[in-house]
């Protein structure tokens, strides 16, 4: 998966986040709302809730289901961190 655009505020800070991401097979402008330790993610017609734990892992808490590899491509995208 690559990020072909990125409008962030600093890594990790609450916030909104715009990228492109692959899912299912498909290029998705994909949009987060960070605040605090809930990210709410939406693709098209599709809405999730992530959250982040103390120790910096994300696991969803509701709405559509993610695959893994696309929560932590967002965990990447929005708290900077290496997957």
């Amino acid at each position: 998966m690559e990020t072909t655009q990125n409008t962030a505020p600093t890594s990790g800070s609450n916030g909104h986040y715009e990228f492109t991401i692959n899912y299912a097979g498909r290029e998705l402008d994909c949009i987060v709302d960070k605040d605090d330790d809930i990210l709410n993610v939406k693709m098209e017609n599709i809405e999730a809730k992530l959250q982040v734990e103390p120790d910096g892992t994300v696991h969803q808490i509701g709405g559509n289901t993610l695959p893994e590899s696309n929560i932590e491509f967002i965990k990447k995208e929005v708290l900077g961190h290496e997957v």
